[in-house]
């Protein structure tokens, strides 16, 4: 699904976090879990509607989350 999206696609709109972000963290700086990603790159920190779907209560839905990438990148 991630390969549908411009790497530099903001999934986390508030701290301006891009796929090339997150993909860049778990290479980088060992993120391998939401957790992880809020501390590295601050991701979901302010609103928390890009982390997962279950959690998007926002007026505009987001095409994609910081859990699909984490997902897709450790799942294949």
């Amino acid at each position: 699904m991630i390969e549908n999206f411009d790497k530099n696609y903001e999934v986390c709109n508030c701290i301006k976090v891009t796929i090339s972000d997150i993909k860049a963290s778990i290479i980088n700086k060992g993120v391998k879990t939401l957790g992880d990603l809020q501390e590295k790159t601050r991701a979901g920190t302010e609103c928390r509607h890009c982390l997962m779907n279950e959690g998007d209560f926002g007026k505009v839905k987001k095409k994609i989350y910081c859990k699909d990438v984490l997902g897709e990148f450790f799942n294949g």
